[in-house]
């Protein structure tokens, strides 16, 4: 069997929609392999040789079922434990779990995801780092723009144009970093699960193909976000009425952010369908629909969660950096020099929190992802599979290895 994972089971852009589920209907019609949980318990499946009353066999009750439980009971009883072949178990995800995988495999495959986030922050922030004192440091434009109170329009020109380069440069950097680091940790994430080994090559290799297609999805989602917020918000400004303009910016807004929910998990499904854009998003809108508000409210936590940690970090370096260098001010007011001890000393921590943060977004996105399809697609059962595990003891003994579903 390879060991490149490419989401076993992914169906072809153009599936049959019966066999996508809802968020309330049945996973697709496939035979769980014998032995696994859906299959009722027959009678005397608990402690045998125990029976509990008249006429009844095996702890049963009379009628072939088990009695009731509060718990879990004699060796036997209750649902059998889902198999756990790498960071996550094969069965629908709590959040907490979820989070858990993603650290887990930053711990369990910490030689790979150290040295792409590592890699990846070391060249965002020397790129980064010369580019901010070049564009707004005390001897730029855009520092004299933040000292003079009423700037010429040639004043007002320089300093936009500097403050242009920066944001323009920077940003393709940043771009750049995000989608190799989400590309190659998805892929780090996809083997973490079926518990195979990995290294930076296996990464690159399974990735490499879809960076392209990655990029352009990168770089056309915020598009879509900007052209949501900008049309409604130039039409009502045609009207010229100021509370027209304020609704339709506010309803832009909640529009925005329901269609990117929609869409946050199409990197994920693009690298590991090995697909195109298109056929990315709307896997990510048919996965997400139904369950909008828990795909929100996971990504909302992993996001405060990593600004929580960014400024664990970051800020008490800040505050080194500024007694070893002697800058003091505000950034934003141009009264800080930005010293290269200081850019040096805050490099140093942007390295360190990105080293951290990055593996926990896209591990996070990727198991998003896979729960979703366990959920509606019974994933589980394709991973356990592709993963070689046994299934859980059937009443016949333990079972073989998983089999393949059918359909």
């Amino acid at each position: 069997m390879s060991d490149r994972w490419t989401s076993p089971g992914s169906p072809q852009p153009e599936e049959d929609p019966k066999q996508q589920g809802s968020a309330d209907g049945p996973r697709l019609d496939k035979t769980p392999p014998q032995g696994w949980s859906q299959n009722p318990p027959p009678s005397g499946w608990g402690s045998p040789g125990t029976p509990s009353g008249p006429g009844t066999t095996g702890g049963g009750t009379g009628n072939g079922a088990p009695p009731p439980q509060s718990g879990w009971g004699a060796p036997g009883w209750g649902p059998p434990a889902a198999p756990k072949p790498g960071v996550i178990p094969l069965r629908p995800l709590g959040v907490g779990e979820i989070l858990d995988g993603a650290v887990s495999t930053a711990r369990a495959h910490w030689r790979p995801v150290l040295a792409i986030a590592l890699a990846i922050s070391v060249v965002v922030q020397v790129v980064t780092l010369p580019a901010m004192r070049i564009f707004l440091g005390q001897e730029s434009d855009f520092a004299v723009l933040t000292e003079n109170t009423e700037p010429t329009a040639e004043e007002l020109r320089a300093a936009f144009a500097d403050l242009f380069a920066f944001t323009s440069l920077t940003g393709v950097v940043t771009v750049l970093g995000t989608v190799l680091a989400t590309a190659m940790l998805t892929m780090v994430v996809s083997r973490a699960v079926l518990g195979r080994g990995v290294t930076v090559g296996d990464a690159w290799a399974d990735s490499r193909d879809q960076i392209l297609r990655l990029l352009g999805l990168v770089l056309l989602l915020p598009l879509i976000g900007i052209a949501i917020v900008a049309v409604p918000l130039l039409l009502a400004s045609a009207t010229g009425l100021p509370a027209l303009v304020v609704l339709a910016g506010l309803g832009s807004v909640v529009l925005m952010l329901w269609i990117l929910v929609q869409f946050s998990l199409a990197a994920p499904a693009l690298m590991l369908e090995r697909q195109g854009v298109f056929h990315a998003m709307r896997r990510s809108w048919k996965l997400v629909t139904g369950s909008w508000w828990r795909v929100f409210g996971i990504q909302l936590l992993t996001f405060i969660l990593v600004f929580f940690v960014s400024g664990m970090i970051e800020l008490p370096i800040d505050l080194v950096a500024r007694l070893i260098s002697g800058d003091e001010g505000d950034f934003l007011t141009g009264s800080l020099e930005l010293s290269w001890t200081y850019l040096a000393i805050t490099g140093i921590g942007g390295v360190l929190s990105s080293t951290v943060t990055l593996p926990i977004s896209a591990g996070v996105t990727a198991l998003l992802y896979m729960d979703q399809r366990i959920r509606r697609e019974a994933l589980d059962l394709e991973l356990a599979h592709a993963a070689g595990v046994e299934g859980p003891a059937g009443p016949a003994g333990p079972a073989g290895p998983a089999a393949p579903p059918q359909g």
